[in-house]
């Protein structure tokens, strides 16, 4: 398994605050089955102001002390990127660092509020040929009936969605599982990370979460979520070339009332849903 979205590096964030700290997690890593970590911290102005050089020097640090350790975990760079005005022009100059210098990017919104900006951000990013990678939107406290439409039009747009794997499980409490599973069962998730912080509290931890994400996509797709799309993500690969979550699959389910794509046309195009233009106009095109 690879997890793209971890917060190994230590003392840079509200992640590992000690470099034990740090091997204690890579070794639980191991353990998981996990070969390649992406060292991801937070970058969030006026708290976290992290920056893409000093990241990656920390990362090339990191891999030369696990290499000491003996612990044979993979480490890349990243950054969980906390939505800016200036998001673009950052990922260019390498400020804002993406997923081991790819194309694809953490893209995090606001836990609490709502992020006015939120849908003009992923256009631009998509135009500019980034992938924003929206993370954990299921346990965002803005989360409801009436915003649960921006993420089906970000994934019909281009953008992908990593969801936490303890979450899938239940572990930050039955509402993130709720979306977890709705988002699922709709077939709009690109990834399964870990999101850990630490050893005891917040693992690195995504065996459990593929095998309860099993129950609502089966098994092909959740391994496609832990291992096939993070290293198309690590190979820069084209997006129109890596297998797409089951919405955006050419095929849908065969069941006339019971598919992906007829509950998701149910479901956003009911008279109480407002604001899913996009979302018909991709659904309905010839």
């Amino acid at each position: 398994m690879i997890d793209l979205h971890c917060h190994l590096l230590p003392g840079i964030d509200d992640g590992s605050n000690s470099l034990a700290m740090s091997l204690a997690m890579a070794r639980l890593a191991v353990a998981e089955g996990i070969t390649t970590t992406a060292c991801t911290p937070h970058i969030y102005p006026n708290l976290f102001e992290n920056e893409g050089s000093d990241i990656r020097r920390r990362v090339a640090r990191l891999a030369d002390q696990l290499h000491a350790a003996d612990i044979p975990l993979k480490v890349t760079h990243g950054a969980d990127i906390q939505i800016v005005p200036e998001l673009v022009a950052g990922l260019r100059s390498g400020r804002l660092p993406t997923l081991n210098g790819s194309r694809y990017f953490l893209f995090e919104p606001p836990h609490v509020v709502v992020p006015l900006a939120f849908e003009r951000l992923i256009d631009d990013s998509l135009a500019a040929g980034y992938v924003p990678v929206i993370t954990h939107p299921e346990r965002l406290g803005w989360l409801s009936e009436d915003t649960y439409g921006w993420f089906v039009n970000a994934v019909f747009e281009g953008a992908w969605i990593q969801l936490t794997a303890d979450a899938v499980t239940g572990r930050f409490g039955k509402g993130a599982r709720r979306w977890s599973e709705r988002l699922l069962d709709d077939g709009l998730v690109h990834l399964l990370a870990s999101d850990a912080h630490d050893d005891i509290h917040r693992p690195p931890r995504i065996g459990e979460g593929r095998r309860a994400a099993e129950r609502w996509v089966g098994a092909a797709e959740a391994q496609r979520l832990v291992h096939d799309r993070p290293q198309a993500i690590l190979d820069d690969r084209d997006p129109l070339g890596v297998a797409p979550p089951p919405a955006l699959a050419d095929t849908p389910e065969p069941a006339v009332g019971g598919s992906r794509l007829g509950r998701l046309m149910g479901r956003f195009f009911a008279p109480r849903t407002t604001g899913n233009r996009d979302l018909h106009r991709v659904l309905t095109m010839d």
